[in-house]
């Protein structure tokens, strides 16, 4: 399978192979990143920050709903990719899915809730009358790293909710089990989610895992996994 970087889905010379945990056979490859990809798909994120956030609620609700629908409809096929990569039951990957779908379609109802709140000021000398308000605005480029373990729902647990805030994704699956997040994307982009709105990118967390959260353009950072990266994270991100 290809990465998705900036619009266009992409090759690469070098490789991963994704391997069944069950016999140790090769599923499939995906393309193994290097730095110049995670400055093409930041350079994207960036583009399709502006775009995204232009994008009404409405609009984020049918897209992540689209995609909910797609993916239901499609259950055993998501379902045997999870099992091929992760190792897990049939059943189990199913169970997966149907969680996913729900993760979206519940995304999707809560782009077109997204409100601020109003508070009065009459509770200070000078404010008899008068109110102040918050706005909600998208933060931009969110990057998404995820874990093995949930290669489908916890990758929609943080796409989800980023695109129906109105953000563009720059999405790096854990190198054992990135097939399903793949297909989420071509999921997501059959949905309607603008070219730029979502990037994926597959390669080995050593090798971009600093160059992705230590990127000034990133104003939001999502992470699953050990103690030991999310220290690393944290300290490569400034915080």
């Amino acid at each position: 399978m290809r990465m998705y970087v900036a619009g266009q889905w992409v090759e690469t010379e070098k490789k991963i192979e994704v391997l069944n945990p069950y016999d140790g056979s090769v599923v499939d490859t995906v393309p193994r990143a290097d730095l110049g990809d995670v400055d093409r798909a930041l350079a994207g994120a960036v583009r399709g920050a502006k775009t995204m956030a232009r994008l009404p609620g409405y609009d984020r609700y049918r897209i992540l709903k689209r995609a909910a629908d797609l993916i239901e409809a499609r259950t055993e096929e998501f379902a045997r990719t999870l099992t091929l990569e992760e190792g897990k039951s049939l059943a189990e990957s199913r169970f997966e899915v149907s969680r996913a779908v729900q993760t979206l379609t519940l995304s999707g109802e809560e782009a077109k809730r997204l409100h601020g709140e109003t508070i009065p000021l009459d509770g200070a000398p000078g404010g008899a009358g008068k109110l102040a308000f918050t706005l909600r605005v998208p933060c931009g480029v969110v990057v998404a790293i995820t874990p093995f373990n949930f290669p489908l729902n916890l990758v929609c647990h943080k796409v989800g909710p980023a695109l129906a805030a109105g953000n563009a994704v720059v999405l790096k699956p854990a190198e054992d089990t990135p097939l399903s997040a793949i297909k989420l994307t071509e999921v997501l982009l059959e949905a309607g989610l603008p070219a730029d709105g979502i990037a994926c990118l597959t390669g080995l967390g050593e090798e971009i895992g600093d160059a992705l959260t230590g990127d000034r353009r990133v104003r939001k950072i999502t992470f699953t996994g050990s103690r030991e990266v999310g220290e690393r994270i944290c300290h490569v991100a400034g915080i």
